[in-house]
């Protein structure tokens, strides 16, 4: 089953959604300041291209103060509104029954695209 709703996924707007993930992370790996940012949004292409059956955990050494303070300029510069996004995404899935499965996913990654540092993505 996992396979079927991961192959929707990929069909209905997953693709585009992990390769601009995967640009975004390419255009911030450009300067050496935006490669740790790059390697969360990394994180999120690896979560968007294959969404079901995974979940986030959080980091037992996470880094510490360090994770919180990148998380906070995350948020400021563009987690904000990924997040806002998928929430958007999410609730208009849940609308009906059959995208409820779809929308849950939209949910698991907006609580990724607000705080990515000290997350790790893991198969169930």
């Amino acid at each position: 089953m996992k396979l079927l709703f991961n192959i929707l996924w990929l069909v209905f707007g997953g693709v585009i959604t992990a390769f601009s993930y995967l640009i975004a992370s390419l255009l911030l790996m450009i300067t050496i300041i935006g490669i740790p940012f790059g390697l969360q949004t990394l994180k999120m292409a690896q979560l968007a291209f294959w969404p079901f059956h995974k979940e986030i955990q959080t980091v037992p050494q996470a880094g510490g103060c360090l994770s919180v303070i990148m998380n906070l300029i995350w948020i400021f510069v563009g987690g904000f509104w990924i997040c806002l996004e998928h929430l958007f995404f999410g609730l208009l899935l849940c609308i009906t029954i059959i995208g409820i499965p779809f929308g849950v996913q939209h949910f698991k990654l907006a609580a990724l695209a607000l705080t990515p540092f000290g997350k790790r993505i893991v198969s169930r």
